[in-house]
């Protein structure tokens, strides 16, 4: 027979049966919150692979024709400003010769016309192409050579003679102003 106290009870709708569940189901759920919180942040990037996501490169003091040497992602990472007769020679090219075509535009990204940003490395196995460098080897195409197996590169460092497959990376980039841009 039941109790006054058990008749009030359920008369309320809440049992102290009904209580203790609701109480033991909110502490396993912030013991399992407690316990998968340092497991999926410790799955984030920690600070020195943030820091090196992205590369700032000041392009304030390139002139045109020169290149500035970098780093990105421990690669090597050309910058150059081409001249008003490189953009020109490099458009007239035979899009159909190419064994990687890509056109100046395609290159260089929308909304810039004149700076070409590429990752230094050859895509044939990996060595760092000469050109960028003043006085250094400019190949048969006045622009990029590989020493390593004879790749030839173009201004815009696209493939043209050799035993690379592709053209020269170019890696994601946005202009933060007219003299920065972000690599990255």
């Amino acid at each position: 027979m039941a109790t006054t106290a058990d008749n009030m009870n359920t008369e309320d709708g809440v049992r102290r049966r009904d209580w203790i569940h609701i109480a033991a189901v909110s502490f396993a759920g912030v013991g399992g919150a407690s316990v998968l919180y340092p497991l999926v942040s410790q799955m984030a990037p920690t600070a020195d692979v943030l820091a090196a996501s992205t590369t700032d490169v000041d392009v304030s003091a390139l002139e045109p024709g020169q290149s500035i040497k970098g780093v990105f992602r421990d690669q090597p990472l050309f910058v150059k400003r081409m001249t008003p007769e490189e953009i020109a020679e490099m458009q007239e090219v035979d899009l159909g010769g190419l064994r990687d075509a890509e056109s100046l535009e395609q290159r260089l990204g929308e909304g810039n016309a004149d700076i070409l940003v590429q990752l230094g490395v050859c895509t044939h196995l990996g060595c760092v192409p000469l050109g960028a460098g003043e006085g250094e080897d400019k190949g048969e195409f006045d622009g990029y050579f590989c020493p390593c197996h004879g790749s030839h590169y173009d201004a815009a460092g696209r493939i043209r003679k050799g035993p690379a497959p592709t053209n020269l990376a170019v890696p994601e980039f946005a202009f933060q102003n007219e003299n920065v841009i972000r690599i990255g």
